[in-house]
């Protein structure tokens, strides 16, 4: 996890280094991905910003997330990989574009996939893959929050203590 005060916010803003913005989220949601076309959540699922097909799937940009409050949340994180779900799935999997549908139909075949919840009190963040594995925030049982949101490639220390 990544404490906000030690982020040299000149990383948060250098070349190759993306802001997403921030998004808020209602208290007590089991996820809290919107589907921008029906306002709908979507749930665990793979982000595609870099657009990258199964054999790159794994080098996409990493994600940073700080959780603004005012509540605690949480980083789901799932413990298979964009590229063990399509080989699952797709008979096709080495040229295809792995996606949250590959996810989906991984799920409803009752192929294993287990979750961890990770807890994120105001202040605290975190740097996942989130291109290469399933994810979302939830904040069940928690109050409303809002997250702040950066894809970028950081080199180790740059980003200060991550404990």
């Amino acid at each position: 996890m990544v404490g906000v005060e030690s982020i040299d916010p000149d990383h948060l803003s250098g070349l190759g280094v993306h802001e997403l913005g921030k998004s808020f989220s209602l208290a007590n949601s089991l996820t809290t991905t919107p589907d921008y076309q029906n306002g709908r959540l979507i749930g665990l699922h793979l982000d595609n910003w870099d657009k990258l097909n199964y054999t790159d799937k794994h080098t996409g940009r990493r994600r940073l997330c700080i959780n603004l409050g005012p509540g605690s949340r949480y980083i789901l994180l799932g413990d298979t990989d964009a590229q063990t779900i399509c080989r699952a799935v797709r008979e096709d999997y080495a040229s295809c574009y792995p996606h949250t549908d590959d996810l989906r139909s991984y799920a409803a075949l009752g192929l294993p996939l287990r979750c961890l919840r990770i807890r994120l009190d105001p202040g605290e963040g975190y740097i996942a893959p989130t291109e290469f594995l399933p994810h979302d925030g939830s904040t069940e049982d928690q109050a409303e929050s809002t997250a702040a949101f950066w894809l970028g490639r950081w080199a180790r220390g740059d980003l200060g203590s991550l404990i």
